[in-house]
């Protein structure tokens, strides 16, 4: 890995001080979300398997279609993360008058996705060996026609025991990881919009804080 990714993960306050000095750049940003989006891709493979298997009854046949959706709307969507999250730091940093382009933005929620990749790996791993494990019920034609019946067949699915661990290595890696981008994402915002650290981590932490607590209910409620 090139030493200043490296600077990324454990200096980014001297990372994001030289680069606020260097000609803008979407080069190494994109590269780091291609990476991370084709970790999602095999992730999302993997648990399309569990949904080709409760379909097997009702659309045989579909499996690789299946597979393929799921993995290209997990690669898509570290793509649409990173220019939402992009475009809400951005934004707020309007409130507190921030200077600089958007694409400076747009390279710092690049850059700052790095740990996320690591945490993608974790929970790819963690599917490995958790997956095999999952107990799939299968969809009939007449559940399908049923939403009552299809819901029921969903929530067992979920309530696998099995899955719910899954579910909960997955939500608790995803908090963990985001926490550490947000602490680089608050660096970035420092230098690239000129905010004090106080409105950089206003616009950073703000989002977070709601996205954590988020995946945080879900677990209470699985």
């Amino acid at each position: 890995m090139n030493p200043s990714l490296i600077d990324i993960l454990l200096r980014p306050d001297a990372f994001f001080s030289r680069l606020a000095t260097e000609n803008e750049s979407l080069k190494i940003p994109a590269l780091i979300i291609l990476a991370g989006g084709i970790v999602a891709a095999i992730h999302g493979f993997l648990m399309g398997s569990l949904n080709a298997k409760m379909m097997a009854g009702v659309m045989p046949g579909m499996d690789i279609i299946l597979y393929l959706v799921t993995a290209a709307g997990a690669l898509i969507g570290v793509f649409i993360f990173w220019i939402l999250a992009a475009g809400v730091f951005y934004l707020l940093s309007l409130l507190f008058k921030g200077q600089g382009s958007f694409n400076r933005v747009l390279a710092i929620a690049g850059y700052g996705y790095l740990p996320q990749i690591a945490g993608s790996i974790l929970t790819l791993a963690a599917a490995i060996v958790y997956i095999p494990k999952i107990t799939v019920p299968v969809l009939t034609k007449a559940a399908l026609t049923d939403p009552a019946m299809t819901a029921e067949v969903t929530q067992a699915l979920m309530h696998d025991p099995a899955m719910r661990e899954l579910t909960q290595i997955t939500t608790l890696v995803s908090i963990v990881f985001m926490l550490w981008s947000a602490h680089i994402w608050i660096y970035g915002m420092t230098h690239s919009r000129g905010l004090s650290p106080r409105d950089a981590a206003i616009c950073v932490g703000g989002p977070v804080v709601l996205y954590v607590l988020y995946m945080t209910y879900t677990l209470g409620v699985m």
